[in-house]
């Protein structure tokens, strides 16, 4: 397995021609962030991350996390001494409240941290992003006692954190969910139930586990209306903030899972468990959502983490492999990244990660605008951007992680399919990101059923419209970009047409919107990932850096004829309805 490099050079492009970061430094508690400090704390975080964790994830996969017979769970070697330094480093509370102790940046730089380190190690990585789920939740939720009582070691990531929301009868569908919380009267409950899939639910790289344990009150309403979130530490906290006794949780045992084997994935069990109420009962689904939304922009970075490592390792692997000759080459044999299919490969994986990139540094940056800034029609249209943005991301990161991982299998030919050289790891870890945090199905029911009804559809139109702003420039820009021009403004038009035909059938036929729910999902991704590979391309091109715009250009070029046309292709899949999906019985599959 190659070393990471971290993709500091593109991600700082991104940020400061393609997404505009710049606004976010300008915006009210982010004055401390300006762009060539950002940059600074990217490049250091490269440093550590590839210096430090990312060394970590190969024995990781190799040996697994481990239930020891005692009931603790033992991570693998490497990993509670990276935390460590991790913690130490300050890592974890880079984009994090200040309040409590956190540094207070931007998001959008919280998302680049997330990038090296998941790229270095994904595995690793889940305990840090799972902690920052429960932290959203707590501030927005938690009482000021439970704030000050668990979010200063949250935060530095002393403590940790869990999402426990699965059980076995009850997986997408939440509101089955049977765990109970009986009011203990002093105003604490007894947490009964087992919960599954739970990552880092038990660990021995912190001493306490914050788990927000969602649970039904007695006589709580049916369904999803009756289910409340509870604080159920692994370890109960004395009044002088001290570690007492070990709380009524136990790891019943670790799942054997086809990735990540470095991430322990628990089956919990609470028996009379002490957990405290967040916020109001019957209200958990609220705070569940803030913790699923925090976490889908950081599952689609997922997504492109694991793939940009797959694809140095592929670039790395194509220039070292000699085999045949390459048309044109006498006296001497070829390495492979001289033939036109590997080049083709290593060109699809390049372009859908620069274009996917921009897609969730762009989702971030109108995640920081919506909360900070302060015209109020900014924040209202960027928090409906985030609406939009958030499904497609999360969707189209994992897929493409699935995809260009598989990829990188195939650059490498046999050797690919062979665990030594390390690459099938990629493609094993990163399959459970497109099933992570509601399916990318689901992320297409949300984005058809709950985001493109906001203001009639208007939303999802305006930002088609405003894509294709960039139509005149690329005209202007001259006859290199005419092929750029030509398919996105085809493309447009098809994602427009699409987008029509949803809103029409929407109301009387829902079933045949979500039937072409995922193609159209699809389509929203690639071609937002064109327009901003394109708004690169136009910004480099105005740059003294002859060398950076011809390769911008060259990207950009390759994904528009390439790649882009897809979308349109997806068109008709789009718009079929559900006639011919529930043609046959069910005995018929």
């Amino acid at each position: 397995m190659t070393n990471y490099t971290p993709p500091l050079s593109d991600l700082a492009f991104a940020l400061e021609h393609v997404v505009g970061y710049r606004d976010v430094a300008q915006l009210p508690g982010f004055e401390h962030a300006d762009f060539d400090t950002v940059v600074e704390v990217l490049a250091e975080c490269g440093e550590f991350m590839a210096g430090v964790i990312a060394p970590t994830n190969r024995v990781g996969d190799l040996e697994g996390a481990q239930r020891q017979p005692d009931g603790t769970v033992k991570t693998p070697t490497g990993f509670k001494e990276a935390y460590k330094q991790f913690v130490d480093s300050g890592w974890s509370g880079v984009a994090l409240s200040e309040e409590f102790g956190g540094g207070g940046f931007p998001r959008t730089v919280g998302l680049g941290i997330q990038e090296f380190m998941l790229a270095s190690n994904m595995a690793f990585s889940l305990c840090p992003l799972l902690t920052h789920g429960a932290i959203d939740a707590l501030m927005h939720y938690g009482s000021p006692e439970q704030k000050q009582r668990y979010l200063p070691k949250m935060i530095s990531g002393e403590w940790t954190g869990t999402m426990n929301l699965t059980e076995p009868q009850a997986g997408s569908d939440v509101g089955a969910l049977t765990t109970r919380a009986v009011p203990n009267g002093d105003g604490t409950y007894a947490i009964t139930g087992q919960k599954i899939f739970i990552t880092w639910g038990d660990h021995d790289v912190a001493d306490q586990i914050v788990h927000l344990v969602l649970a039904r009150t007695p006589g709580a309403p049916e369904g999803t209306r009756g289910i409340s979130c509870f604080i159920v530490p692994k370890v109960m906290v004395n009044d002088d903030e001290s570690l007492g006794e070990r709380n009524g949780v136990e790891t019943v045992s670790l799942e054997h899972k086809m990735g990540i084997h470095g991430s322990p994935t628990c089956v919990l069990a609470y028996e009379n468990a002490t957990g405290y109420l967040i916020g109001e009962e019957n209200k958990g689904m609220r705070i569940m959502f803030v913790m699923m939304n925090s976490a889908r922009l950081s599952v689609g970075m997922q997504g492109l983490a694991v793939a940009d490592r797959a694809y140095q390792q592929s670039v790395q692997y194509a220039k070292d492999r000699i085999q045949g000759k390459a048309i044109g080459v006498t006296g001497r044999d070829s390495a492979i990244i001289e033939f036109p299919d590997v080049r083709r490969m290593l060109m699809t994986q390049k372009a859908y990660l620069a274009g996917l990139r921009r897609l969730l540094l762009l989702t971030a940056v109108h995640t920081d605008i919506s909360t900070n800034s302060p015209d109020e029609a900014a924040r209202v249209r960027s928090d409906e951007i985030v609406g939009l943005l958030t499904p497609i991301a999360k969707s189209f990161g994992t897929d493409l992680g699935n995809e260009l991982t598989s990829l990188a299998v195939q650059i490498h030919g046999g050797m690919g399919f062979i665990e030594e050289t390390g690459v099938a790891q990629h493609y094993r870890d990163i399959r459970i990101a497109a099933i992570y945090e509601g399916t990318n199905g689901i992320q297409a029911a949300d984005l058809v059923g709950r985001k493109m009804p906001v203001r009639g559809g208007s939303s999802f139109l305006e930002f088609i419209a405003s894509m294709r702003e960039i139509e005149p420039l690329l005209a202007e820009a001259g006859d290199e970009f005419a092929s750029i021009r030509e398919e996105l403004a085809r493309q447009f038009t098809a994602l427009e047409k699409a987008t029509g035909w949803m809103l029409r059938t929407g109301m009387s036929d829902p079933n045949a919107v979500l039937a072409g729910s995922t193609p159209y999902q699809r389509m929203w991704g690639v071609v937002t990932a064109g327009w901003l590979l394109a708004k690169g391309a136009l910004a480099a091109s105005k740059l003294p850096n002859a060398e950076r715009a011809a390769d911008e250009l060259a990207v950009a070029r390759f994904y528009a004829e390439q790649l882009l046309p897809q979308s349109s292709g997806l068109l008709s899949a789009a718009t079929a309805g559900a006639r011919d999906l529930f043609a046959l019985s069910e005995d018929k599959f």
